[in-house]
């Protein structure tokens, strides 16, 4: 285990011989700003709140914070909240996720929400049914116009394994929800031997399990296309004032910044009943993505963020470090790249009301960025790439789905992240040990 009582000063020493070693450029003065602070937390409470913003979050989460675009994730905001219902339902929104560190991901992924809800009702089944009404309407209310459009809604569990377009979904796992299905309340389905199934919403509904909202936003100040998402964290409080999860666990509070003041009593409330071995198992749930990002799906900029949040709150400094200037290098911009490729495959698909155009405009955002951030062989093939992706959105016809070429894009952009992440985080002896074992 690292020693949490080294100093910040000598701290700075070992990151820039690591540094030096993998060949990046390391910004002393913030670093060792970052340091400072962290090793400062430790004398204060759990939560902090900012005065000026009137955000709050756990103290680590917030030392990665800017509020530089607070205004623009408030506003983003308003399209994936659930609205407080006096005496009824209580809400916390929060961003997580790249979202929530933007002082230190110059290149975030998608847009992260999460949020608490919390439902007052005589029963759980009365909750349950509540949270259905809740997630339809939604739904519904959100489902198209001209800068947004809902991709899927995930609710409830298959009761029995189901067959769906020759893909096997065992029982129990999540329900993905079109917009479409969502309206007609029912998803057709077939059991592996053949015989017609069909899941319909409100038989579901007792059930929830996780549940997760997805869009595609269009910013018309920026000019970019985003995934957004906003994962639900419900329980149901009795007439008792007794907390219970609906999908059974109280999610932990480590990666939010909550954006609102006013849902702090909510907040207070709810935390109150997280698990005193909530950082325990948080960081076994890390571990454990960790463990599928470099062993089965492979993604080494996934696992390296949740490899930061790890080592950040595990007082293992120098290798969260590290891992913050890595965010900051020009390669890694090409997570971006490979997020908004996926966002601009399911704006092509039929249904959706983000323009062509506004498709073909982020097209040639992602080809000029390129082109002033990287260069040598990895501007040429994503260049490539980009240009063949540009050139079949121009001939796709409305209603038809984009060809391979956005697959390949894809493929070959994850490529070169993953190469970049694996070469960078391997050079550091702590990190590819810590990998080593994570595989073990």
């Amino acid at each position: 285990m690292p020693d949490k009582n080294i100093s910040p000063d000598q701290n700075i020493g070992h990151l820039i011989k690591s540094a030096e070693r993998l060949g990046i450029e390391l910004d002393e003065s913030a670093a060792l700003q970052w340091l400072t602070a962290i090793q400062a937390s430790k004398q204060e409470e759990d939560i902090v709140f900012d005065d000026r913003t009137g955000v709050f979050g756990h103290k680590i989460s917030m030392l990665d914070f800017s509020s530089e675009d607070l205004a623009h994730f408030r506003k983003v905001g308003r399209l994936v909240e659930f609205q407080d219902i006096p005496g009824k339902v209580e809400t916390a929104l929060a961003l997580s996720g790249s979202a929530a560190q933007s002082k230190i991901q110059t290149y975030p992924g998608d847009a992260d929400y999460f949020e608490r809800i919390n439902i007052l009702a005589d029963s759980r089944d009365e909750a349950c049914l509540e949270l259905s009404r809740l997630i339809k309407q939604k739904a519904l209310q959100t489902q198209s116009g001209p800068t947004y459009h809902l991709m899927e809604v995930r609710f409830g569990s298959f009761p029995q394994d189901v067959m769906i377009d020759n893909h096997k979904y065992p029982a129990g796992s999540s329900i993905s929800w079109t917009p479409k299905q969502i309206m007609e309340g029912k998803i057709e389905a077939s059991s592996p031997d053949g015989s017609p199934v069909v899941v319909y919403w409100s038989e579901i509904a007792l059930d929830p399990g996780w549940c997760k909202l997805d869009w595609v936003f269009g910013d018309p100040v920026r000019n970019e296309l985003v995934n957004v998402s906003n994962m639900l964290d419900v329980s149901w409080e009795a007439p008792d004032g007794t907390i219970t999860p609906l999908d059974g666990f109280l999610d932990p509070y480590f990666q939010e910044i909550y954006l609102d003041e006013e849902s702090i009593p909510t907040f207070s409330k709810l935390s109150q009943h997280v698990s005193a071995d909530a950082l325990e198992e948080y960081i076994e749930q890390l571990e454990k993505e960790v463990n599928k990002y470099i062993t089965k799906n492979i993604n080494y900029g996934k696992a390296a963020k949740r490899m930061y949040n790890i080592f950040r709150l595990t007082g293992r400094y120098n290798e969260a470090a590290i891992i913050r200037e890595l965010f900051d290098e020009p390669s890694s911009m090409l997570y971006q790249v490979w997020a908004l490729i996926r966002t601009m495959e399911e704006c092509s698909h039929p249904g959706s009301s983000i323009t062509g155009e506004q498709v073909q405009s982020q097209a040639d955002s992602l080809i000029l960025e390129v082109v002033s951030t990287l260069e040598g062989d990895e501007e040429t093939i994503v260049v490539q790439h980009l240009l063949n992706l540009r050139d079949a959105l121009e001939d796709q016809n409305p209603g038809e789905a984009l060809p391979r070429t956005v697959e390949a894009a894809r493929d070959e952009v994850i490529n070169i992240v993953n190469n970049f992440f694996y070469e960078k985080l391997t050079t550091v002896p702590e990190i590819k040990k810590y990998m080593d074992q994570m595989r073990g």
